[in-house]
């Protein structure tokens, strides 16, 4: 009994720090004043929401899977290994082509990361 009671903490507080969204989910694994970092998993075939930041910039890194993101209205395909960097003020997404989940890393720089500041262009979940 001890195991199953260690195994369900265990998945407890793993969830716990996951945000799961209708595209996946994210983790936040560092928050620090200039700098934070997200791991997201995306669904098959499900995307981001179209938007851009004015006060930090990204890099996201693809570790498993495939990505598409659109940069400024550009695709760009990206499988594990490869990554793109977004400035602040571009319009990004993020979308999974592939059947199995993708994951990719974000690192975000700049001096505020709060949820405020985000222009949303178009979205798939009612939240443009």
């Amino acid at each position: 009994m001890d195991r199953y009671r260690r195994l369900y903490e265990t998945i407890i507080r793993q969830t716990d720090r996951e945000d799961h969204r209708p595209w996946g989910f994210y983790e936040v694994l560092l928050d620090a004043p200039d700098h934070k970092v997200k791991r997201f998993t995306v669904y098959p075939g499900a995307r981001l929401n179209y938007q851009r930041h004015f006060r930090r910039s990204k890099h996201w890194y693809v570790v498993s899977g495939e990505a598409v993101v659109t940069k400024n209205g550009e695709d760009i395909r990206l499988k594990a290994g490869q990554a793109v960097d977004l400035p602040a003020e571009t319009w990004h997404r993020v979308r999974n082509p592939g059947p199995a989940h993708m994951v990719f890393i974000e690192v975000q720089t700049g001096d505020y990361f709060g949820e405020d500041d985000i222009e949303r262009a178009e979205g798939d979940y009612g939240r443009a």
